[in-house]
């Protein structure tokens, strides 16, 4: 079933109910699809396609956030992480707040493995329905600590 567009939109966002456009403005004013340019030109040699596969993302993700067309505001930590690592590899320098700000998000604090087991370690030991319980409030402390 489509739906028609009384506005003549074309380019609609992946994620109903996402505020905002696509793609969220950096507090440095570079978003990510500036950012991911200007490091793969600091990446002689290396491609779109090379820094998916590092990255371990699909191509046309990738390509959709380079040609702003896919919102960037919900990109998992972890992506943004591997890319930081795939240009590190290749011997660009940035910084995590880099990419963070770039689609508008502060950046993590850094994690500690036996903190990370003692909550899994915990979960592990809740009933199914308060494991949901955790999930979605931790879901909801996500949004809120982006929106601040």
């Amino acid at each position: 079933m489509t739906m028609d567009d009384p506005q003549g939109v074309t380019s609609h966002q992946h994620h109903p109910g996402e505020q905002g456009p696509a793609e969220a403005p950096a507090m440095n004013g570079e978003d990510l699809a500036a950012l991911l340019t200007r490091l793969l030109d600091q990446a002689p040699g290396k491609t779109q396609k090379d820094l998916a596969a590092a990255a371990g993302i699909k191509y046309v993700t990738l390509n959709a956030w380079m040609n702003r067309t896919r919102g960037t505001t919900r990109i998992e930590s972890s992506v943004l992480w591997a890319l930081i690592d795939a240009f590190r590899g290749w011997g660009v320098e940035l910084t995590p707040r880099d990419f963070f700000d770039a689609v508008g998000r502060p950046v993590p604090g850094p994690t500690n493995e036996e903190r990370e087991q003692r909550l899994l370690r915990l979960y592990r030991d809740l009933p199914e329905d308060k494991q949901r319980d955790l999930v979605r409030d931790a879901e909801m402390m996500v949004r809120i600590s982006r929106a601040s």
